[in-house]
């Protein structure tokens, strides 16, 4: 039994119209991640206005038809997929060489998750996802988004008029926040469609200037007008990729695992086999089409619980959606006008949400919370955050096979919780006993 309140659960098809707006929501939380790390990708190659377009039309197409399989026969949770950013380290490590050796070393290294997520070695891991463990990850997701969201806010590298524009994301969110207080019904459903639209006119008249989130030129093309693919194998190019997807596989897993907690699901280990199997592959396909491969995003967490809606359905509409998006250049670069401030404003709200799902697995799991489960989310917190905020020519001297890890934070923070829960303070409390040492002891 889930411990959320939840108006649609795992299985359940909500009415016409509220599958329209809860995968129109969905929708809306998709597609600027997609044109930002799409373009971020693009810039990393050097591509023009029209490649660029052309890469984001192929992402577009990868991230909806694995979400489309995921939700029908892979993991069957609401989980919404898109463009991993942690295989950008891969892309940016590979700078010089050529696009054939860049997504040849990606389509083997999905090829990899693939083939060991078949081999049932990850659903295997499921008994390490205790309650403590889900709780960090879960706040761990918001915590090391903070970098990115504080990005978007702000805007460029040099903000123009940060002061506005910080004030102008609290009053959006904290606007979010009321209406959801007060909103019923559809309305309610579907605040965060309605947040982007009303915070897009907004910010249009206070910066008539402002930075969009996406900043592309519009051309009349598809991407298929030039799909090639030659195989080209560079072994350090391979081997950046290689630890690129151990750190995908790590996101991955936890964000299936933390979805299966939250909804108190049982049958996890052929979930997460089938949903990381299913992610390889699409990686594979996005080697083959030149784009860097997919991943189940750790926000969907908070997206249920903002949402109250759990129902995996509501993402067929968002995964059809995202699919003709894929073949409609025009549609992308008008999307890309949402303003970045918008944009990273709904994620504080999604990831506060993503938070007070976190502690409430960590406090309602009935183990008993003291100073040694503080201990365990604490210290992957503090790494998490640590490394988050490295900065770039830190993280610029670390080795580029390293840089995946070293340089995430959070796989740092899921590794970290990992070593306290299940070594450092292995069965040191049963799960019917609170723990009540004395602070000082534990200091």
């Amino acid at each position: 039994m889930s411990r959320f309140e939840l108006r649609y659960r795992l299985d359940e098809l909500p009415p016409p119209g509220q599958l329209a707006a809860f995968g129109l929501q969905w929708l809306a939380i998709s597609v600027p991640t997609v044109i930002i790390i799409g373009n971020v990708v693009a810039g990393l190659h050097s591509f023009e206005a029209v490649a660029r377009v052309a890469y984001i039309q192929k992402l577009f197409l990868v991230s909806g038809a694995a979400l489309f399989i995921q939700i029908l026969w892979g993991h069957r949770l609401p989980l919404i997929m898109g463009p991993a950013a942690v295989l950008l380290v891969g892309v940016a490590a590979s700078l010089g060489r050529t696009p054939d050796a860049v997504y040849s070393a990606a389509l083997i290294g999905g090829a990899v998750l693939a083939a060991v997520g078949a081999a049932g070695l990850f659903g295997r891991l499921k008994r390490l996802f205790t309650p403590r463990v889900v709780a960090s990850i879960l706040i761990l997701i918001a915590f090391t988004l903070t970098p990115t969201i504080t990005g978007l806010v702000l805007g460029p590298e040099v903000p123009a008029h940060p002061l506005k524009k910080l004030s102008f994301s609290i009053f959006l969110v904290l606007a979010m926040f009321a209406a959801n207080r007060v909103l019923k019904g559809i309305w309610k459903s579907t605040l965060i469609v309605w947040a982007i639209v009303a915070g897009t006119l907004a910010h249009l008249l206070i910066f008539p200037a402002g930075t969009a989130a996406g900043g592309i030129v519009p051309q009349p093309l598809f991407f298929y007008e030039d799909l090639h693919f030659n195989f080209v194998i560079d072994p350090g190019i391979l081997i950046a990729f290689l630890v690129c997807y151990l750190a995908l596989s790590i996101n991955d897993l936890g964000s299936i695992q933390s979805v299966g907690e939250m909804l108190g699901l049982k049958d996890m280990q052929g979930r997460i086999t089938r949903g990381i199997t299913i992610t390889g592959l699409a990686g594979v396909l996005s080697g083959f089409l030149g784009v860097i491969g997919p991943v189940n995003f750790s926000m969907s967490p908070g997206v249920i619980a903002s949402t109250g809606c759990a129902s995996r359905f509501t993402l067929l509409p968002t995964a059809l959606g995202l699919l003709a998006l894929a073949f409609m250049p025009g549609a992308i670069v008008i999307l890309g006008g949402i303003p970045s401030t918008v944009v990273g404003s709904v994620l504080i709200y999604i990831m506060c949400s993503q938070v007070a799902a976190g502690l409430l697995v960590a406090f309602g799991s009935g183990d008993g919370f003291g100073m040694e489960s503080g201990l365990v989310l604490g210290l992957p917190l503090m790494l998490g955050i640590i490394i988050s905020y490295l900065p770039v020519h830190v993280l610029a001297t670390f080795p580029a096979a390293v840089r995946p890890v070293m340089g995430n934070g959070f796989v740092i923070g899921v590794l970290s919780v990992l070593i306290m829960e299940h070594i450092i303070y292995r069965n040191r409390v049963g799960p019917s006993q609170p723990e009540t040492h004395n602070i000082q002891e534990n200091i």
